[in-house]
Parts: C-alpha cells; sequence; structure tokens
C-alpha cells in the first residue's frame, strides 16, 4: 500500500469516504450537491488544505484532508486532520497511522508547523485511543459552532 496525495481522480472516493464517515459517526446524511464541490474546490486552492489517501493497488483503503489556521502565539501553523476514514475491510492495519507519519514527514518539509489538531466525536472512544496511541493529546479547549441554515448537514 501506498500513502500519497490524494488527485483529482481520488474524488470520488473522498466524497464516499465523508458520506460513510457523516453516518457511521454523527448519523448524518450529507448532501452530494454540496459535498462534490466542496471536496473538489480542495484540488484547486491549495490554500484550502490537501487530502492524503491509502492506494491499495489502485483502489483507496482511507483518506484524511488535512486543513491549515494560522496561530499568532506560536508563529507558525497549525495543521488541522480532518475527515478521517479508514474503509471498514481496512480498519485495524495501522493506516491511520501511517497517514498520520507522511503528513508529519510533509509538516517537516515545510518547516512552519507548529503543531498538528483534530476533533473527535465525544462517543467514538475508539478512535480517541487511537489518537492517544499516536502522540496526541487531549487539549483543555471545549469546540463551538454556529451554522448557517444555507449550508447545515441533514439528519
Amino acid at each position: 500500500m501506498e500513502i500519497r496525495i490524494a488527485t483529482r481522480d481520488d474524488i470520488p472516493s473522498l466524497v464516499e469516504f465523508n458520506q460513510a464517515m457523516a453516518l457511521e459517526t454523527e448519523q448524518k446524511t450529507l448532501d452530494e450537491a454540496i459535498l462534490t464541490p466542496g471536496v473538489s474546490t480542495v484540488f484547486g486552492d491549495a490554500a484550502k488544505g490537501f487530502y492524503v489517501v491509502v492506494d491499495d493497488a489502485g483502489s483507496v483503503a482511507a483518506g484524511l484532508m488535512v486543513t491549515t489556521e494560522w496561530s499568532d502565539w506560536r508563529n507558525g501553523w497549525f495543521w488541522w486532520i480532518q475527515s478521517v476514514y479508514v474503509r471498514p475491510e481496512h480498519r485495524g492495519l495501522g493506516l491511520y497511522g501511517k497517514m498520520y507519519e507522511f503528513v508529519k514527514m510533509r509538516a517537516a518539509e515545510a518547516g512552519n508547523v507548529c503543531g498538528f489538531r483534530l476533533y473527535v466525536e465525544k462517543e467514538n472512544e475508539k478512535a480517541q485511543r487511537v489518537y492517544e496511541k499516536l502522540g496526541m493529546g487531549r487539549t483543555q479547549y471545549l469546540m463551538y459552532e454556529e451554522e448557517t441554515k444555507s449550508r447545515s448537514v441533514s439528519q
């Protein structure tokens, strides 16, 4: 299996992964008419981030997205890991850990990354154990949000 930066050819898999992850973890149905251009837009604007995938002989087995947040306190970038998904038949093989190591190597090459962040559902204890095993720790921050009606996700 090869860990690589995703290409436009991977968009259908990434859309599928986002839909499956939202349904599995939050029981939410993502609107494909919003999701597909949302995923596609990342490939046309590097400032929006990038996707990493695990390629298993031409089939995408897992993926994640990295977005950035500037930290004035640290004079560097936090890389946010989002939209993590591993196909059920590929779980337990350490694919997320391999993608995370790939992301950390890319960050080291960039030279201006001060840390990595992600958010996880409170009830997703299995994922939390994986993140902790790989060196991430819970922060002191709570997350708040307000969605606009035009971009909300179906429940």
